[in-house]
C-alpha cells in the first residue's frame, strides 16, 4: 500500500515506533510494471540508507533510522538474498506438548469460552482430553489448528445449551458439560492423526524414521525401501526435490562401498525402490541422507531399525555426516511423536542448548 510506512508513523505519533512486517516471505517478486516490492524494502531495512528514505508516493523525505522493523516468515527460501542480508535472523522453535497444554488451558480455551458466551462453570475440558486434542487432532508447530478445534467444541456446547435451555436453575444438574474422550469423538469425529499409523510401518527391515522440516514446522518422516529382481535401477517416489534425489543416490553409493566392511553381500541385479509416504507433499533437502542409508542397510542386512529412534543428517560419499538446519524443531517433532532417541550430527549439539529438560 503506497505511503503505508509514513501513515503508520503518523498514526502512532512518534518517530521511533516498532513496525511489524508479517510474513515477509510472501512479499512476492517483480510483476511487470507494478514494481518489485522486495527491492523497495531494501532501502527501508538498510540502516545505511533508511536515514535518507524518501516516500515516493507522498514525495516526502523521512529518517527511518530510529524505527525498529521486525519481520516474520515461515520460510527463508522465498526471501531474496539481498533482503535477507539486511536482517538479523532469529529462529523460533515450535512448542512442546506441555507448552501447548499450558497455552490451551490458560489462553486459548478462556478466549473461546468468552467468544461463545460460555464459562468454565458451563463447559470443562480435562487435561487428558486436551492432550488427546493436541496429539491426535492437530499436527503443527504452533497452536492455530488447536484453537480451531477448541472453537468447534465451544460451538457445539453453546448450541446444546441454547437448545436445552440449560441455564435455568431447574436444569442446573446438567452443568457443567464435561468434554471427555467419548464426547470429543462425537463432536470432532475420529482422530485425524493416530500414532498407530506411524508405528504400523516401522519395525521391519528397510524402514527408518527420519525428521524433515517444512514451512509448517518439522515433521516425522518415514523412509521405505524395497528390492526386486531387475537390472540395478534406482526408483525414487514421493514427490522429491532434486537435492533429496541426489541424497538418495549418495546414500546408495556409500552403502555399496561399505557393504563389505559390514559383511553384507549385495546383488547388483536387483532394482531398489525408495519411497517417502505422503506423496502429495513436496520433500527436498539433504537432511534425509543418513535415514536413507540406514533404511538401505536395514534392508540388505534383514535387520529392523529400532522403533524408538529418529534421525537426521546429510551424508557424504565417504560416510561423513555433516550438520543440517532446523535441528531444534526436528527434535521437538520427534518428542511430539513419542520417539525416545534422535541421531544427530555431532556439530548440531549446540542447537540443543535451548531445549527444555523434559525434551532432552
Amino acid at each position: 500500500m503506497p505511503g503505508r510506512i509514513l501513515q503508520g508513523i503518523r498514526t502512532v505519533g512518534v518517530n521511533n515506533p516498532v513496525i511489524l512486517l508479517d510474513e515477509i516471505d510472501k512479499l512476492g517478486t517483480a510483476r511487470g510494471n507494478l514494481g518489485d516490492p522486495a527491492s523497495a524494502m531494501l532501502e527501508v531495512l538498510d540502516p545505511e540508507q533508511n536515514c535518507n528514505f524518501v516516500d515516493h508516493y507522498l514525495n516526502v523525505a523521512f529518517d527511518l533510522s530510529q524505527v525498529m522493523f521486525i519481520a516474520t516468515a515461515n520460510s527463508m527460501k522465498t526471501i531474496p538474498a539481498a533482503l535477507r542480508d539486511r536482517m538479523e535472523v532469529i529462529h523460533v522453535p515450535g512448542y512442546t506438548q506441555e507448552e501447548k497444554l499450558h497455552i490451551a488451558t490458560r489462553h486459548l480455551l478462556p478466549k473461546q469460552l468468552k467468544e461463545h458466551g460460555l464459562t468454565s462453570d458451563i463447559m470443562l475440558i480435562p487435561d487428558a482430553t486436551m492432550q488427546t486434542i493436541i496429539s491426535q487432532y492437530t499436527l503443527e508447530a504452533g497452536v492455530r489448528s488447536l484453537e480451531r478445534r477448541l472453537a468447534a467444541l465451544c460451538r457445539d456446547v453453546a448450541v446444546k445449551v441454547a437448545e436445552k435451555n440449560l441455564l435455568h436453575k431447574t436444569a442446573s444438574s446438567f452443568l457443567p458439560v464435561i468434554i471427555d474422550i467419548v464426547a470429543l469423538e462425537d463432536i470432532l469425529g475420529p482422530p485425524f492423526y493416530l500414532d498407530s499409523e506411524l508405528w504400523s510401518r516401522v519395525g521391519r527391515p528397510g524402514v527408518a524414521v527420519g525428521l524433515a522440516w517444512s514451512t509448517t514446522g518439522a515433521k516425522v518422516m518415514i523412509v521405505e525401501v524395497s528390492k526386486m529382481e531387475g537390472t540395478g535401477e534406482l526408483i525414487l517416489t514421493g514427490y522429491l526435490g532434486r537435492v533429496m534425489k541426489e541424497s538418495a543416490k549418495i546414500a546408495l553409493n556409500w552403502v555399496r562401498t561399505a557393504a563389505i566392511e559390514y559383511g553384507i553381500k549385495l546383488d547388483r541385479k536387483i532394482d531398489l525402490h525408495i519411497h517417502f509416504p505422503m506423496g502429495a507433499v513436496v520433500k527436498d533437502g539433504p537432511s534425509a541422507g543418513i535415514t536413507i542409508a540406514t533404511a538401505l542397510m536395514s534392508l540388505f542386512a534383514n535387520r529392523p531399525v529400532a522403533t524408538d529412534v529418529a534421525m537426521t543428517g546429510e551424508m557424504t560419499l565417504t560416510g561423513m555426516v555433516v550438520p543440517v538446519g532446523g535441528v531444534r524443531d526436528k527434535v521437538l517433532a520427534a518428542h511430539r511423536a513419542g520417539l525416545k532417541r534422535v541421531i544427530l550430527p555431532r556439530k548440531c549439539k549446540m542447537d540443543l542448548i535451548e531445549l527444555a529438560d523434559n525434551v532432552k
